[in-house]
C-alpha cells in the first residue's frame, strides 16, 4: 500500500533532485565524493510500491499534506538485486573527484558494466535520504516501510552509507508486513501494528486451521496482538506491518 509518509519523502527527494541538492546532509551523496551527478538511464529509483494504493484519508497517520503524491520517478540506477556483469572493483571510478572508502565499499559489486558508478551510488543515497526524511516524520513508518519493502535494498544502502540507521533494519527484520505467514517464518511474541488503514484486519491460526485469535480495526490507530507458540499461520490485511515488542517480540 501507499504510504502517505513515504509519498511525502518522495516529494522532499524530487523537489531537492530539481533544486540540484541531492547530495545528502552527511556528506555521503556523489557530489560529496566529487562524482559528476549523472543522467542515469536505467530502471526508476526505488521508491513506494503502488500495487495496492490506499487513499491518504484511510489511514490514521497524520500527513504533511493529504494531497501530496510522488513526482514522475527519475532515471536511475538498478539496486542491488541487478543481474548481468558488474564492473571490478577497482574500476568504479567517477567522471570526476574520487569516491571515499565508504563509498567504495558500498559499489563493490554493485555496478552493472557500462553504467556510471556515481548514479549507482546515488540511488543508495536516495534510500537513506527517504529514511531519514521518514525516522523524523514517524520512526514506526520508517521500519515498516523496510519490513514492506517500500524501500528497496534499505539493509545494503544502510550498512554501506547510512549505518546509524541500522536499528531500522534490525528490527524490520522481526516484523510482519501484510500478507500470510507461516512455519517457521512464525516468531512468538508480541506486536504492534504500524500505520493501519481503517480496514486492518488479523488471523492466527494453529495447527489444523483452528483459530486461536482474530480481529479488525477501523480506527485507523495501532493496535497490539500477541502470536503464542502454538500458532501456525498469521495473515494480515490493511494493517500495513506489525513491529515487535521488544528487540525480538
Amino acid at each position: 500500500m501507499r504510504n502517505p509518509f513515504l509519498a511525502g519523502a518522495a516529494v522532499v527527494l524530487t523537489a531537492a533532485a530539481l533544486a540540484a541538492c541531492g547530495s545528502s546532509a552527511d556528506g555521503n551523496g556523489p557530489e560529496a565524493a566529487g562524482a559528476q551527478r549523472p543522467a542515469a538511464s536505467g530502471p526508476s529509483a526505488p521508491g513506494p510500491s503502488d500495487t495496492t494504493p490506499t487513499p491518504p484519508e484511510t489511514t490514521g497517520t497524520p500527513t504533511a499534506s493529504a494531497t501530496e503524491e510522488p513526482g514522475p520517478a527519475r532515471p536511475s540506477a538498478p539496486g542491488a538485486a541487478a543481474q548481468g556483469p558488474k564492473t571490478p572493483a577497482g574500476e568504479t571510478t567517477p567522471a570526476t573527484g574520487t569516491f571515499t572508502e565508504k563509498q567504495k565499499k558500498y559499489l563493490e559489486d554493485r555496478v552493472p558494466k557500462g553504467m556510471d558508478p556515481a548514479a549507482v551510488l546515488q540511488t543508495g543515497q536516495e534510500t537513506c535520504d527517504k529514511l531519514r526524511y521518514l525516522v523524523k516524520a514517524d520512526r514506526e513508518t520508517a521500519v515498516g516501510a523496510i519490513a514492506t519493502g517500500e524501500i528497496k535494498d534499505a539493509p545494503a544502502a544502510v550498512a554501506g552509507l547510512c549505518p546509524q540507521h541500522q536499528d531500522l533494519v534490525d528490527e524490520a527484520a522481526y516484523a510482519y508486513p501484510d500478507g500470510t505467514h507461516t512455519g517457521k517464518a512464525l516468531r512468538p511474541g508480541v506486536y504492534r501494528s504500524a500505520s493501519p488503514t481503517l480496514n486492518c484486519s488479523w488471523r492466527i491460526e494453529g495447527a489444523d486451521g483452528k483459530e486461536l485469535a482474530s480481529g479488525t480495526s477501523d480506527t485507523g490507530e495501532s493496535r497490539k496482538i500477541t502470536i503464542p507458540k502454538s500458532a501456525r499461520t498469521f495473515t494480515s490485511t490493511g494493517c500495513y506491518a506489525w513491529l515487535p515488542e521488544g528487540a525480538k517480540g
